[in-house]
This record gives structure tokens, C-alpha cells and sequence, in this order.
């Protein structure tokens, strides 16, 4: 087994036993919880997407907003809510974009079979990423999924924390961003 395997045996164990969460709970950035839990900035990383194809926090730069969305595919409620995320991406304003975060995928898992497959059914078609060693580590500081967090064109995470499925509630902190 390789470390990263391990590793990210090790927060998908930690996040299921901690389990879903489908009460979104809106927790402000600069609130002592998260910002002691959550680092300021995504770490600098060198993923790749459910393709396999190459991402890196230069998918921050071209859009004012980002809003990642951190799931698993153990995860019901995450599950539930991406028919809902395939919407919202495909509406998105021209500076805003939606991705999201794999928590429990490694590359050539069976995990990335399965987000696939949950994100064709769903008809979600944004980029998800596979998390590298650094964002393996970031994902440490998240204690329920979905999580959903929101970044600027810098990767600084900005805004309110929303744990929980909770469309509506990514839509009007959105909408708050990008006035």
C-alpha cells in the first residue's frame, strides 16, 4: 500500500465514522471553529480529475468565485444533492465556477469508478478532482461531508463554510460573493 492509499484510507475511516452530514449548518469563515480548523488558502497541489487529467490551483485564476464541494461517495447526502450541483454548474455566472473535492478518491481506485458513476446518474457535469498529498492533508481539517467552501481567483477561502447538502444555501452565499 502507498502512503497516499493510506492516508486517504485513513480520512475516508475518519469521515464516515464522523458521518454525513444533511443539516447544513452555516458556519462563518472568520468564526474560531473553522478558521482554526480550515486553513486560509487550498494548498498549492498537482491533482487530476476523474479523467485523469491535470489540475492545479490554476483553476482558481480565471473566475472571481469558486464554490468547492468536498464529498464522498459513501455518502448519501452528498449523493443526493449532485443532481442539484449538475443544475447549479451548468447556470453559473460567466465568473463564477462549481468543482469538487473527492474526499475518499485515489488515483486508480475504485472510488473514482464510483464518483463517476454517481456524477453520470446525477447528470453533474463539472470537474471533480482526486485529491493529491496536499489536498489529502487539507481535507484532515474537514469533519462532515458534504462541506462546501468557497475561494477566490487567489485560492483563499472566502465567505461562510456550509456543512451539510444545502444547494440554496451555496446559491445565496454566491450571489452575497459576488456583489
Amino acid at each position: 500500500m502507498t502512503k497516499k492509499f493510506l492516508a486517504a484510507c485513513l480520512i475516508g475511516a475518519a469521515i464516515f465514522m464522523t458521518g454525513c452530514s444533511d443539516d447544513a449548518e452555516n458556519f462563518d469563515a472568520d468564526n474560531k471553529n473553522v478558521a482554526q480548523a480550515m486553513a486560509k488558502n487550498i494548498p498549492t497541489f498537482n491533482a487530476t480529475d476523474l479523467d485523469g487529467k491535470p489540475v492545479t490551483n490554476a483553476i482558481f485564476a480565471s473566475k472571481k468565485i469558486t464554490i468547492i464541494n468536498i464529498w464522498g461517495t459513501f455518502c448519501p447526502p452528498c449523493i443526493g444533492e449532485m443532481p442539484e450541483l449538475g443544475e447549479l454548474a451548468k447556470n453559473m455566472p460567466a465568473d463564477a465556477q462549481l468543482i469538487g473535492l473527492v474526499c475518499d478518491a485515489e488515483s486508480n481506485s475504485p472510488q473514482i469508478q464510483e464518483a463517476q458513476k454517481i456524477l453520470r446518474d446525477a447528470g453533474a457535469n463539472f470537474v471533480n478532482i482526486v485529491p493529491d498529498e496536499n489536498l489529502l492533508r487539507f481535507l484532515n481539517d474537514v469533519d462532515a461531508v458534504p462541506t462546501t467552501i468557497f475561494v477566490n481567483s487567489k485560492g483563499e477561502i472566502i465567505g461562510k463554510v456550509i456543512v451539510g447538502a444545502d444547494v440554496e444555501g451555496y446559491k445565496n452565499e454566491l450571489a452575497k460573493l459576488l456583489k
